[in-house]
């Protein structure tokens, strides 16, 4: 896969005459595909090799088919330390909360972005359907900007780059491995963006960004293709771990880079960033093989068809699931619009492997006996609109559930979700299904390394600095006492929020300036039109109800001309005659006594406002929102 590089003359300069070739538009990529078409074809900006990743030696780059070195794997020589050089890291998102990780690295005028995710809203973000991080920074130095790196595919790190994209005035090259560039271009066309510049990488692979080099080493996670990231700069070095666990069995072979830490702590790690999801669990996290015998169990002793809900992402364990289903004999249902797409793409970048006979579309289900079918859905969550929330309630269009069929929920409850969850399966088990959750079975494991994991990475890297990401504020105190615990002194580590950088030169790592930051919300069409004033009107209407007063003032006459009009929606007793009379009564006698005071427009909506409030406290105990219109005759 060429890179194109059109940032600035003198690294393209460098780009080309490294590479010895330009062009960053997948046409070298078929020309690699015609001479070995069994082995690779084209797929607009990335190249597919259809053969599992293989894991490189002390983080080194392996040699292409036909002995062509990757030349984005050449060693570049670090960056010439420079005394007076600072580098600042800045977080903005994924230090309050599991998702919207986006992190700024900032030196000598060049800027690179480490992943751009999102969060999904919960109970407290009515009618929001995104959450993004506030990256108003990246956008005011964009010109700084040299490219976009992400770790891995999930949307926690890549959810808000279509929004990104759209706000850059130019193309930032987006770097990644070829299933996380998969599931990028896929966002991409449903957002409708054309020619983004996606070069891919594999672990051991180099890249010069302005004064910076990254270098990518494999780590294991629930998704293929998931890498971590060191960073070389004038100021210093920083490890990125991404998110990863030490699973020794994984599906695709692919374990974490021992090798390239171990490296990396020779060269010298003068600060670490790691993922704190799980540090507050003190054991080793499971291997996902573990999930893939229970699985295998339960499918063989089903006696109707068996539904499994998992995150659209985990290719690994959809991998799992259509083993376990084959060797049953049973065919594989894919329904659930992420899972579609996320299916088709890693079938396409051969990720996920399962004959074209083996797989049936959710509309071709009539006349395959129930004992014959798996069938892989969204809706581990319990969102009200997945695959998994429809088929509970009688609502999906081809899939029906009957008592003695058998649902699977092969995840853990994002923390929020949990009642969601147990409302979909108590909704399953009145249809009689027989449902197994994370309690009942291992089922699912973590795709996060647990505390002794962690403490393990802290005793390869052995950094001068730490600071912890990806995790709530209690994830990233607890890792912090890992760190503590692996020998970095207390003084070296750095709990943030978001916005709160770092600067890192010669004399070491101190807290730094703190830029713009916060959450944007996307609301339908809105993007960061939505305030939280909005947000909390809209709970007031959820909790109390609204309503509304109309009324026809003089202030000539000082009177209220013809009847007050009151509607009330959302109210204990709102349809009853008598509470209705007696707050138009009301409404009208507070506007009366405004009236004859000489109050305007402004203290009459104010009166009005309060005796309506007034009155439904004392007769309901409730504080509705009150909307009062005025008009003058």
């Amino acid at each position: 896969m060429e890179q194109q590089n059109n940032q600035r003359s003198e690294r393209r300069s460098q780009e080309q005459s490294r590479n010895g070739r330009g062009g960053g538009n997948g046409n070298g990529a078929k020309g690699a595909a015609r001479g070995d078409e069994k082995k690779t074809r084209s797929y607009k900006h990335v190249q597919l090799e259809h053969r599992r990743p293989q894991l490189s030696k002390a983080g080194q780059g392996q040699q292409r088919q036909g002995g062509q070195q990757n030349a984005r794997r050449a060693n570049f020589s670090s960056p010439k330390k420079d005394p007076n050089a600072t580098l600042k890291i800045i977080p903005l998102g994924g230090l309050d909360a599991i998702g919207k990780n986006m992190t700024v690295f900032e030196c000598k005028g060049d800027m690179i972005l480490d992943d751009a995710g999102l969060m999904f809203p919960d109970d407290d973000h009515p009618g929001i359907d995104l959450i993004l991080p506030d990256y108003t920074y990246v956008l005011e130095n964009a010109d700084k900007l040299r490219g976009i790196i992400i770790t891995h595919g999930h949307e926690d790190h890549t959810g808000t780059l279509p929004y990104l994209m759209k706000d850059l005035d130019r193309q930032i090259p987006i770097y990644g491995t070829k299933m996380t560039l998969g599931l990028i271009e896929g966002k991409f066309a449903e957002h409708k963006i054309k020619n983004a510049k996606l070069i891919e990488i594999k672990p051991g692979d180099q890249v010069k960004l302005g004064c910076f080099t990254a270098e990518f080493f494999a780590v294991n996670h629930s998704i293929p293709g998931a890498v971590g990231v060191f960073f070389q700069s004038p100021a210093g070095n920083v490890l990125h771990t991404g998110d990863f666990k030490l699973d020794q069995t994984p599906i695709d072979g692919v374990t974490t880079d021992f090798g390239a830490l171990a490296k990396f702590s020779k060269t010298g790690v003068d600060l670490m960033m790691s993922d704190s999801t799980n540090a507050q669990n003190p054991n080793f996290t499971p291997s996902e093989a573990e999930v893939g015998k229970e699985l295998r169990k339960i499918i063989s002793q089903a006696r109707g068809r068996v539904i499994i809900a998992s995150f659209a992402s985990h290719i690994h364990r959809m991998q799992q699931i259509c083993d376990a289903a084959r060797d049953n004999g049973r065919k594989v249902v894919v329904t659930g619009r992420s899972m579609i797409q996320n299916t088709d793409i890693a079938r396409r970048l051969g990720y996920l492997n399962i004959p074209d006979e083996d797989i049936v579309d959710a509309y071709d289900l009539k006349g395959i006996p129930p004992e014959q079918v798996v069938i892989m859905c969204t809706g581990s969550q319990g969102e009200p609109l997945s695959a998994l929330a429809r088929i509970a309630n009688g609502e999906h269009k081809t899939i029906d559930l009957e008592q003695g069929d058998t649902v699977i929920i092969s995840a853990t409850p994002v923390p929020g979700n949990e009642k969601a969850v147990t409302r979909v399966i108590n909704s399953l088990a009145k249809i009689g299904a027989d449902v197994y959750d994370k309690k009942r079975a291992m089922v699912h494991v973590s795709g996060h390394a647990g505390a002794e994991e962690l403490k393990l990475v802290l005793s390869i890297v052995q950094p001068n600095a730490f600071m912890p990401v990806h995790g709530e504020a209690t994830h990233l105190r607890a890792h912090a006492k890992l760190a503590e615990a692996t020998g970095v002194p207390a003084e070296n580590v750095f709990i943030c929020e978001n916005g709160e950088g770092l600067e890192l030169s010669s004399r070491g790592v101190k807290r730094g300036e703190t830029v713009q930051s916060g959450i944007v919300f996307v609301d339908g069409l809105s993007v960061g039109d939505t305030s939280q004033d909005v947000l909390d009107e809209r709970n007031a209407l959820g909790s109390q109800g609204f309503a509304s007063v109309a009324a026809a003032i003089s202030s000539k006459r000082k009177d209220v001309v013809g009847e007050v009009q009151v509607e009330m929606h959302g109210i204990t007793g709102g349809d009853d005659d008598y509470l209705v009379r007696e707050a138009r009564s009301t409404v009208k006698n507070a506007l009366k006594r405004q009236l004859g005071k000489g109050g305007g427009q402004k203290e009459l909506k104010k009166a009005a406002r309060d005796a309506l409030l007034s009155l439904l406290w004392e007769r309901t105990k409730q504080r509705p929102m009150a909307i009062v219109n005025l008009l003058e005759v």
